[in-house]
């Protein structure tokens, strides 16, 4: 058979995609009141201007019945589990745990993509085009963490409240002064969301963060994502100049943030996501 390549639901892939390229995603959890919904699988509705929704990690036994079904799939050639940064959730940890429990830490390999979304998303789809082209387990996993390693990400958000109350946002979150008349642009740095600089308006904050992208793709190509929450149309305004002003864009993909970012983020959160060099 062939290397399976495991990820988890907060990467931001597509189901056609998923189901192209034979990757396993386990649900992360999104918590409502009592009840607790599972992204991409159960029916949910969203209410992302209160406080009272929340979100958890695959759980230990989650991920092990996952990493164990991709065993099988593979035909022993081994499973890579790519999942969103340690440092933003306890499903890396969760991870680890379930491969303890499995004793198959020569079969299975875990991967920190030390990002979220699609810029854990991007390093899924180049280990999973390693593994569809036949190669080994040890290539796939280096292939993964190769591209995680290269990978940056921006965000744009309108608040911060929610980042700062789950312990998401560094203590530079601290000099941001008053929210409503700055915009704080977001990055991620080895794994850790910190400030990257604030913009007084929309507009400006817009041009920082096709800026920032353009400096990160470089000029040897680039794989790109755009992902929004309720801001579809600048998500396409954005995605369109990166179009223009990167050259050689391998693939660029626009979606919206799942459930499990979108309620740490807000709605008119944007962000964008680089791998320099490609996922080909």
């Amino acid at each position: 058979m062939a290397v399976v390549v495991v990820t988890d639901s907060a990467s931001g892939l597509s189901a056609d995609v998923v189901a192209e390229l034979g990757i396993e995603v386990v649900p992360l959890h999104v918590l409502v009141g009592d009840r607790q919904i599972r992204e991409g699988v159960d029916p949910i509705e969203i209410d992302y201007s209160t406080d009272s929704v929340s979100t958890s990690a695959a759980s230990p036994g989650e991920l092990r019945e996952a990493y164990e079904r991709a065993l099988r799939h593979s035909d022993g050639d081994g499973v890579v589990a790519i999942h969103l940064s340690r440092t933003l959730s306890a499903t890396w940890e969760s991870g680890r745990q379930a491969v303890r429990d499995m004793g198959a830490e020569d079969r299975v390999r875990l991967v920190d993509s030390l990002g979220a979304g699609l810029a854990t998303g991007l390093p899924v789809l180049a280990a999973a085009r390693r593994a569809r082209a036949g190669e080994a387990l040890d290539a796939v996993y280096e292939r993964a963490v190769a591209a995680a390693a290269r990978a940056r990400t921006f965000i744009l958000v309108n608040r911060t409240e929610q980042l700062r109350k789950g312990g998401r946002l560094s203590s530079a979150a601290a000099f941001f002064g008053s929210e409503l008349v700055t915009k704080p642009l977001l990055h991620l740095v080895e794994g850790k969301l910190e400030l990257r600089e604030k913009v007084r308006t929309r507009s400006r904050a817009y041009a920082k963060l096709v800026a920032a992208a353009v400096d990160a793709a470089g000029g040897e190509g680039a794989a790109l994502g755009v992902q929004h929450l309720g801001a579809a149309e600048a998500a396409e305004n954005i995605a369109a100049q990166l179009r223009e002003q990167v050259p050689d864009v391998e693939e660029l993909h626009v979606t919206e943030f799942g459930p499990t970012l979108g309620v740490h983020l807000g709605v008119g959160a944007l962000g964008v996501l680089v791998v320099p060099g490609g996922c080909a």
